[in-house]
């Protein structure tokens, strides 16, 4: 039971620090659409959309409007397109991505997770169809991400599938040129993908959820600075520990709010209610930045000596709050640093404060990964493959989720800016040192074996 002074507190963060509920996604099997015709199959997948997803966006308007809690974002996620499309041939692949995103425009949702592809152990046909097809799908459609997962803890690093992805970001950039290479922000690598995460790019069905199944992203990093400097400015002396626990009971009214709309959602619509993914999503919006909070914890800027540690406060915390709230918290669930999205953090690189040398140490602490940088254009695919790599391992080797949205910017240098809009902000390009000396490594390929502390007895 929240306490009378915990409802009061969960009133004011509602009317005065822009708490939302980030993303309701309703995840879709099309496990039973699998048809050797392409026609067939687009037609099936068209119908059970329309079906299950029709009145997503009405229920969620409603239920918002009644608790006084906007929903910013309605989503779709569906089985991995490469599993449902297996049978195909490879030029149908595309068709099958347009039919998601007319299916997607037609139920009035802004994205539709799941153009996904599971190849941390190796390929299926499907596989390498739907990988090959990215570069092509992501620059003609507009609702429709990507995701795939190339490493896994049990599995280890398929380096083939790395180095595959480095080819389908850097063709990516170039066919979205006109528009900064933005077709790459709808692409994610994963190592340890979950299965239930709300959030895009990285948002599928995974093959052990139900028919139907409603997922919670909550947000609100600007919910957690007020508190913190609430705390700050009372006058009394506190430790970090003290600010932790700030930030633990913040989580918990958040997680609570979130979990309250989700339920009456999946209610309404009829489905399964899943879980609450409660993670500090930030926003292009000032106050409401994850990098503004680490500020808040004592930093001059993030990337400055410290910045791990503060960031490593952070994600235990939330993830602890979020785990006393509800017994239904999934997904990523901690605290995201996507660049562009993050005022805080694009301005962090603008000023030479935040390489990609320590967003990659950042990334060993936090819920994600390297999340929406920029690069220059002239980035090679090996390099691009380079970097992947080493973020997987940091997700194989630490057991932890981790994911990649990398950038190339066609005609841009470390320095200029991209401009993505919306809530996909904009980035500084960030400097890559010695492209061109991974080469001979990635093409090595095969796999990295999985660490010995993640093999049965």
């Amino acid at each position: 039971m929240l306490s009378t002074e915990e409802i009061i507190r969960t009133v004011e963060m509602l009317k005065n620090e822009n708490l939302d509920v980030r993303t309701v996604t309703l995840g879709i099997s099309l496990r039973d659409c699998g048809s050797p015709s392409v026609e067939d199959l687009c037609e099936r997948i068209r119908r059970k959309i329309r079906r299950h997803a029709q009145n997503l966006v009405p229920v969620c308007e409603r239920i918002g409007q009644k608790y006084g809690i906007p929903i910013v974002n309605k989503r779709l996620a569906v089985t991995p397109i490469a599993a449902v499309a297996e049978s195909l041939d490879p030029a149908d692949y595309p068709k099958v991505a347009r039919t998601l995103d007319q299916a997607a425009a037609e139920v009035g949702v802004n994205f539709i997770g799941g153009y996904t592809a599971l190849v941390q152990k190796g390929f299926t046909r499907g596989d390498r169809h739907l990988i090959d097809s990215l570069p092509e799908v992501l620059s003609s459609t507009e609702r429709v991400c990507a995701s795939v997962n190339v490493a896994s803890t049990q599995a280890g690093l398929n380096m083939d599938a790395v180095a595959l992805m480095g080819r389908a970001i850097k063709a990516t950039s170039i066919r979205t040129a006109d528009r900064d290479g933005f077709g790459c922000a709808k692409l994610v690598v994963f190592a340890n993908m979950p299965e239930d995460n709300p959030f895009m790019a990285g948002a599928y069905l995974g093959y052990g959820e139900p028919e139907c199944v409603i997922n919670v992203g909550v947000s609100g990093p600007g919910v957690v600075k007020k508190e913190l400097e609430r705390v700050i400015q009372s006058g009394k002396k506190l430790t970090l520990g003290d600010l932790s626990e700030t930030i633990k009971k913040t989580s918990f009214r958040v997680t609570r709010v979130g979990e309250l709309i989700g339920r009456e959602v999946a209610q309404t619509l009829g489905v399964e209610f899943g879980i609450v993914d409660l993670s500090l999503a930030p926003t292009p919006t000032v106050g409401d930045s994850v990098g503004e909070i680490l500020q808040c914890l004592g930093l001059g800027a993030v990337g400055v000596p410290g910045s791990t540690a503060a960031l490593a406060l952070l994600t235990d915390a939330v993830k602890k709050g979020g785990a006393f709230a509800s017994s239904s918290v999934g997904g990523l669930s901690g605290a995201f640093i996507p660049v562009s999205e993050d005022l805080n953090l694009s301005q962090a690189v603008g000023r030479g404060f935040l390489s990609l040398e320590k967003l990659e140490a950042l990334t060993a602490v936090c819920s994600v990964g390297l999340d929406m940088v920029a690069l220059p254009g002239r980035i090679d695919a090996d390099t691009i493959a380079a970097i992947l790599a080493d973020e997987m391992a940091i997700g194989v080797i630490n057991h932890k989720t981790t994911a990649v949205r990398l950038i190339p910017v066609p005609g841009k240098e470390a320095g200029e800016k991209a401009v993505f809009g919306g809530l996909f902000g904009e980035a500084h390009v960030l400097e890559v040192r010695n492209i061109g000396r991974s080469s001979a490594f990635v093409r090595f390929g095969g796999r990295i074996p999985a660490p010995i502390t993640s093999l049965r007895n």
